[in-house]
């Protein structure tokens, strides 16, 4: 019987042979772990869709960010949650703002943990959406000055870096103009550059209480069926300054980031968003599936179509597994 002089089992044959030849690899250096912070005190409540993510009150989250950086993660993105809401988002951009606040005390007690702020009005708005409300319609050019004031607010807080994620049309280079003019010249901005109008944030808007009260958002976030204006997309936050383009959904849109990847050569982001977490963390619970090898193939195959980092709910128990 004739056999290839090449023989891919061979290699396949023990772990060590398999760990030699890998070709992908993920490393705790790539992850961004997401996390909300909510006012008050000693406050660590379970959010109900997304099973180990919570709500947490400062003081807590700066004994989450010291465990965070403890197990090597790089960097944290802070999503806030006001105790009042109003028709422009005011709460996104106040001195005693929840963000700044966490901001502040994180930057104090771990200052090696690199922390991302996201800038959009969506958590701070009464109607939910992601910006200034005209005649029923979003209005793109009344919100990009709000997002800058939002961007230039936790740059003063201490941020290392800001990450739109809004879509409104030239906000990146708005951003950059505010933060550029006020000193802020070496903060960089993580674009949410390809952020497709996805039916997987469900968890995540009940997460961070930003459900639209009407109408949806689909005319600001990317149609799920388009791939081209995915690059137009990106092309343009790089031109307005972005240092980091992020696509979001990751499962859904690994051709996204594939092609994404070959066209530019800015580190590139991919967000492991809410419903892609629950979904398996639902599964496993039910019994369905093996929880840890499917959130492990999932973020390899996020690495492998391109990502240079991966914002996912995952990181503290992939830091774990990679250091046990």
């Amino acid at each position: 019987m004739y056999f290839p002089a090449y023989r891919p089992r061979r290699m396949r044959e023990t772990e060590i042979l398999r760990r030699m030849v890998r070709e992908t690899r993920l490393s705790v250096d790539n992850l961004i772990y997401p996390l909300f912070v909510v006012h008050g005190k000693n406050v660590k409540n379970e959010i109900p869709s997304m099973p180990g993510t919570y709500h947490m009150s400062v003081d807590v989250l700066v004994e989450e960010a010291q465990e965070v950086a403890g197990l090597g993660i790089p960097a944290i993105m802070l999503f806030g949650i006001p105790n009042k809401k109003d028709e422009v988002g005011s709460g996104a951009y106040l001195d005693k703002g929840i963000i700044k606040q966490a901001v502040r005390a994180i930057k104090n007690k771990v200052a090696e943990l690199a922390v991302i702020t996201d800038v959009c009005l969506c958590e701070y708005t009464d109607h939910g959406h992601c910006g200034v409300i005209t005649d029923g319609r979003i209005d793109n050019d009344a919100t990009l000055p709000l997002l800058a004031q939002m961007a230039l607010s936790h740059a003063e807080a201490g941020a290392d870096m800001v990450a739109p994620s809004d879509m409104m049309d030239g906000r990146v280079g708005f951003i950059r103009d505010k933060l550029d003019k006020n000193g802020y010249t070496g903060t960089p901005i993580m674009s949410y550059a390809a952020k497709y109008a996805s039916s997987f944030y469900g968890p995540f808007r009940q997460a961070a209480l930003s459900a639209p009260a009407f109408g949806d958002r689909r005319s600001h976030q990317m149609d799920p069926a388009n791939a081209l204006e995915a690059i137009r997309e990106v092309g343009m936050d790089i031109d307005e300054g972005a240092d980091i383009v992020m696509v979001k959904p990751a499962l859904s849109y690994l051709d996204i980031i594939h092609r994404i990847k070959q066209v530019y050569d800015l580190p590139l982001a991919a967000y492991n968003v809410s419903g892609e977490y629950s979904m398996i963390k639902a599964g496993a619970n039910a019994g369905w599936i093996d929880g840890e090898k499917v959130m492990l193939e999932v973020l390899l195959s996020i690495k492998r179509a391109g990502a240079d980092i991966i914002l996912t709910y995952f990181a503290k128990e992939v830091a774990k597994l990679i250091h046990s």
